[in-house]
């Protein structure tokens, strides 16, 4: 009896071995460049991605995580319940010994123990071992022998077919022998040990061992698993196949395996109908984990241009979870693209209360404060965000590319208010500390509009030209390259540069402005006028266009068209004083005195020691007292 067992696996399986050994090898080949990719330092995930890895207690901790592959492989046994997203309280914490799921972990551990027992195992049959193949001596009349004893394979019948399979005939002793080869099939126990291999090894990232992960269960972690798990199954019913003596057990076995077959089938068709679209997908999901469902949910019905129900969506996830800050501030984002500024700013700073890190919160809530006016504030808001530290970060990429965001808008913020140097500085950090997936060429736009304003005009060529060297289709860079060509008398050039912009984008109409303004500055006055126009039609709702497409059309006297655009740009912003006063000096040139003269007032009214508008309020009242109409005094 004890000779039927020997260790001898190691050594006659040396191939096997090295072939999970390799798996293994290249699992951990993976996961050391997705460390690398991140910096060479794990990840770092709130504690709603993974509560128990928050944890402060070791025993939640030890127990949960013990838990969790119990509760894979039920997925695996019984997938009755799917959802896309396991984490947050998708899956209570196991906090006490007495926990009844504690049972579960138990039964998985043994279950795991007496399969790899059984797989490392070898079984030695007395006298030839069959290793998986059997060997059939027949004699004439067909029948098998092995010098007067039977030998049978647990896991191969023991019948042959004498009139199908091959033979091979010789001579001993006078006698005829027939032996009788089948093709070999793989042992029991290789199948086992292979079959656990690709069950365990690539889950072992999942199992928070070596880091915590991002989640308490993902379905998705468990693809390459469910190959062995599916090979151990098929070994199980081959196993019980072949030792069933009965030809009614063995059909049962055959309908049960049908039936199992059938049964998963369906339930994947099912399934596969949630997988249709997203929006499907997430909502199958509220069931089991409604904070996360039906934030996804938002998202994409935000992308679906449905505000209304994507605003709806992230307020439900927040009803059960409040201190998401990336639903916090999607939901922020979402009333700042609706011009709901004061809601959103309030989202903003609950969304960087609960994650103080998230610095895509910041870089918003300052863009936000500069389009309110309040740039005080908006420079505090950027110098925060510059200052967070980038180490145990969820996202570290998208981190970095915020963080120069904020740089850059601070920036930008300094340069409209003059102070080139200390943009200079502040676009100098920016480039420090950009990721290598930052899109660098509005930033080296920037630096050389500073370098033009400090009348660097060489510094300011080589920042447009690297501007343009990172992105050659990139606009802005062509318009200002243009203006420093012509400025420095290079008119051919910078009228192509102009002309290239245009052609990029044809419905831009900032592009037909900056042309315009060259073709004034060289007293095309007619071109000039017809870009404006262009400009005009095109960026309808853009003062600043609107605005100088006016003033050209002006200096071109075109006055009737001025009128037109300066009355415009007035409707855009009716409480700018220059907008006001301008739109009276043409009413005032083209006869329309009385409307001149409203305009004018309204000017002053928001601009009071405004002296171009009294200079032209007199010379309206010296006209209109000479011509008998009625006025009013200062």
């Amino acid at each position: 009896y004890w000779e039927q067992y020997r260790p001898g696996f190691f050594l006659r399986n040396v191939q096997l071995l090295l072939s999970v050994l390799l798996l293994a090898v290249w699992g951990a080949v993976l996961l050391a460049y997705r460390l690398y990719w991140m910096g060479n330092k794990p990840p770092n995930f709130s504690n709603s991605d993974n509560p128990a890895g928050d944890s402060p207690s070791l025993l939640t901790r030890t127990l949960t995580f013990l838990y969790l592959p119990a509760v894979n492989m039920w997925l695996l046994l019984c997938p009755n319940t799917l959802s896309f997203d396991w984490s947050m309280d998708a899956l209570p914490l196991i906090r006490s010994i007495t926990d009844w799921r504690n049972l579960h972990t138990v039964a998985f551990y043994v279950g795991l123990l007496l399969l790899a027992w059984f797989g490392l195992r070898t079984r030695q049959v007395k006298g030839k071992e069959t290793n998986g193949k059997a060997h059939h001596v027949t004699n004439g009349n067909g029948r098998s022998h092995t010098n007067g004893h039977s030998c049978h394979h647990p896991d191969v019948p023991n019948h042959t077919n004498s009139e199908t399979e091959p033979r091979t005939a010789s001579a001993q002793n006078g006698t005829k022998k027939h032996y009788v080869t089948r093709t070999p099939l793989p042992t029991t126990e290789n199948v086992v040990v292979f079959s656990l291999g690709l069950l365990a090894v690539p889950f072992l990232p999942a199992t928070n061992l070596f880091f915590y992960v991002g989640f308490v269960i993902a379905e998705r972690v468990l693809y390459i698993p469910s190959m062995g798990f599916c090979l151990l199954l098929a070994v199980g019913l081959r196993a019980l196949y072949v030792r069933l003596r009965w030809s009614s057990s063995r059909t049962v076995v055959v309908y049960c395996s049908v039936a199992l077959v059938l049964l998963f089938g369906v339930k994947t068709v099912l399934r596969n109908q949630d997988w249709q679209n997203e929006e499907m997908l997430y909502k199958s999901g509220i069931y089991f984990n409604p904070a996360k469902a039906w934030g996804n949910l938002g998202n994409v019905l935000k992308n679906q241009g449905k505000m209304a129900e994507a605003e709806q969506a992230y307020r439900n996830a927040l009803y059960y979870r409040r201190n998401m800050a990336d639903m916090l501030y999607n939901l922020g984002l979402l009333l700042q693209e609706n011009n709901k500024f004061s809601e959103a700013l309030h989202y903003y700073k609950l969304a960087i209360g609960s994650r103080p890190t998230l610095a895509s919160a910041y870089l918003n809530t300052g863009i936000v404060l500069m389009n309110q006016g309040r740039l005080d504030e908006a420079k505090r808001t950027f110098l925060t965000c510059a200052d967070i530290p980038d180490e145990n970060l969820k996202d570290p990429h998208t981190h970095k590319s915020s963080v120069t965001s904020c740089l850059y808008n601070l920036g930008k913020l300094l340069h409209e208010q003059g102070y080139q140097e200390e943009a200079l500085s502040v676009y100098k950090e920016a480039i420090q500390k950009m990721p290598r997936q930052f899109a660098p060429q509005s930033l080296y736009n920037m630096m050389g509009e500073a370098y033009m304003r400090l009348n660097k005009l060489t510094e300011a060529e080589h920042w447009y030209r690297e501007s343009l060297r990172a992105k050659p289709d990139h606009i802005p860079a062509h318009l200002t390259y243009g203006k420093l060509l012509a400025l420095t008398g290079q008119k051919t050039e910078a009228e192509r540069f102009f002309l290239k912009a245009i052609q990029l984008d044809p419905t831009k109409g900032n592009c037909y402005m900056h042309y315009g303004q060259f073709l004034l500055e060289e007293s095309r006055l007619l071109e000039a006028a017809e870009m404006a126009e262009k400009a005009a039609r095109l960026d309808s709702g853009e003062f600043d266009v609107v605005f100088s497409a006016a003033h050209m059309l002006r200096q071109a006297s075109l006055n009737d068209a001025a009128e037109k655009y300066y009355g415009r740009a007035a409707s855009i912003r009716p409480n700018y004083p220059a907008a006001l006063m301008n739109l009276g000096a043409i009413l005032h040139l083209n006869g329309k005195l009385q409307e001149a003269e409203t305009n004018y007032l309204r000017a002053l009214q928001l601009k009071p020691d405004d002296t171009i508008t009294q200079s032209n309020l007199r010379k309206l009242w010296n006209i209109m007292e000479k011509q008998g109409l009625r006025t009013m005094g200062l």
